[in-house]
């Protein structure tokens, strides 16, 4: 028995593809990740689309090389450097906003009403570099805290303010502890708008730390608050069994996502093995067998 050549090129080519897409297959990941960097990910935030609640997903998700959350407003793309699943709260990190050992023209920072999440009331927010006709200075609107006079003393005590063409111990006059009426943490929705505020940066801080007289121990970084009361059962069974809690279809269903990138309605028990690593070995296993017989086969036509 003999065999044509466009035969035997499309038995060699059907063998290459199986082996490409097993292999495929094998190094393939669910989407949706109960880890990104050093942050654990528990419902209701996900990594990505489809990943934690329906609410949440277009706002988090974990960069490709899954080593960073980031947080996406309006007004830019944050890193997430901190989740207190306890409280509730997350830490964002811009890298534009001023600190005590960096300071530099920074951009606003907006909060979208529609936005998950919602300042809490002990941020404290600091313009700094203000024009002296800024709106913030306006005495009938009151936009600064006057009880907190020694916060702008302290960051302009910092070495960081040559970035704004200050002097460390310049006066004061330039800088305002922003609080708009109604306060922060009162609600969804915020914005510091540098531009229309004529300010050149902004600093935030969710703690002073030991020492509220030394900046350079201060927590520079956006506190943010989400309700927790997302959690369902069905959502408390799939993370107990190693799954992360997602969602599917036009009506946004709940599924629960296994580390092997099956989703069910219930819980990963039955799939977990592909944490020990012993499912992929036996995929290994069907692959080299599956590629033996396809080689076998070839080698008795070529004989025949």
């Amino acid at each position: 028995m003999s065999i044509s050549t466009p035969t035997l090129f499309l038995l060699l080519l059907a063998a290459a593809l199986c082996t490409h897409v097993d292999s495929a297959f094998l190094n393939s990941t669910s989407s949706c990740l109960d880890k990104c960097g050093s942050i654990p990910i528990k419902y209701p935030l996900g990594t990505g689309f489809g990943c934690g609640h329906p609410e949440f997903s277009p706002y988090v998700r974990c960069t490709d090389d899954g080593a960073t959350l980031q947080l996406s407003t309006r007004s830019g793309l944050y890193t997430i450097s901190a989740v207190d699943y306890s409280s509730s709260t997350l830490t964002l990190s811009d890298p534009l906003m001023s600190t005590c050992a960096s300071m530099q023209n920074s951009g606003s920072f907006t909060l979208d009403p529609t936005v998950p999440f919602h300042l809490v009331p002990h941020d404290v927010f600091v313009v700094l570099g203000c024009s002296t006709s800024s709106p913030v200075f306006d005495s009938d609107v009151q936009l600064c805290d006057p009880g907190a006079s020694h916060v702008c003393r302290g960051l302009y005590s910092c070495k960081g303010v040559v970035g704004l063409g200050l002097t460390p111990g310049d006066p004061v006059s330039t800088c305002c502890v922003y609080d708009p009426p109604g306060g922060v943490g009162t609600g969804r929705g915020y914005s510091l708008d540098l531009p229309k505020l004529q300010c050149a940066s902004y600093t935030c801080l969710h703690g002073f730390g030991e020492k509220e007289g030394d900046p350079t121990k201060w927590k520079y970084g956006i506190e943010l608050s989400f309700n927790d009361s997302y959690g369902t059962d069905a959502c408390d069974a799939c993370e107990s069994s190693v799954g992360t809690c997602g969602f599917e279809g036009a009506d946004e269903s709940f599924v629960c996502v296994c580390r092997n990138g099956v989703n069910t309605t219930t819980n990963c028990y039955g799939q977990g093995y592909t944490w020990s690593g012993s499912w992929k070995q036996d995929q290994e296993k069907k692959m080299q067998m599956h590629t033996l017989g396809i080689l076998l086969l070839l080698i008795v036509l070529l004989q025949s």
